[in-house]
């Protein structure tokens, strides 16, 4: 597998590996998410407040979108080609997160992460991500990077 220097290295995961994750977004989603995190805006949780806006009714927390981002970068390491003993991917964060529209209670969204790069002598992947909602409206858009550590205390 060619790493981000175009030489060959064996790694997790190569360039154009794709994952997809769709979900319809209930309301009970949002009371969850919002009862969890304590985020109880009323643009996400008072449809009298929202009902003469710009959306017309209540929109989903962004941040409950960016979970949803995470659930794609999961299920790409649940498909990773070989696993391994001595090391395991975490994330190093999300890059340029742009909410680029508002998703909406009973939207079905459809996140789709590609990988764009592998750095194999930092044991890094960046990935594109992109939801989109299912009029193929493009919500939001994300960098994500993961990062294989040490399996091992002592590697730390």
């Amino acid at each position: 597998m060619a790493d981000a220097q175009g030489g060959d290295s064996p790694f997790y995961l190569k360039v154009d590996d794709r994952v997809r994750f769709s979900k319809t977004i209930a309301e009970s989603d949002v009371y969850l998410f919002a009862g969890i995190t304590g985020d109880l805006a009323p643009v996400h949780t008072n449809q009298q407040y929202m009902k003469d806006s710009f959306y017309g009714q209540r929109i989903v927390h962004g941040v409950l979108i960016m979970g949803f981002m995470s659930t794609a970068s999961s299920l790409m390491v649940a498909q990773c080609a070989g696993e391994s003993d001595t090391e395991v991917p975490v994330s190093l964060g999300y890059d340029h997160v742009r909410f680029l529209q508002a998703a909406l209670i009973g939207d079905t969204i459809t996140v789709d992460y590609r990988v764009t790069s592998i750095d194999s002598a930092r044991s890094r992947s960046m990935a594109e991500i992109q939801v989109h909602n299912q009029d193929d409206c493009l919500l939001a858009v994300a960098t994500h990077i993961l990062k294989w550590v040490p399996n091992d205390r002592a590697g730390m």
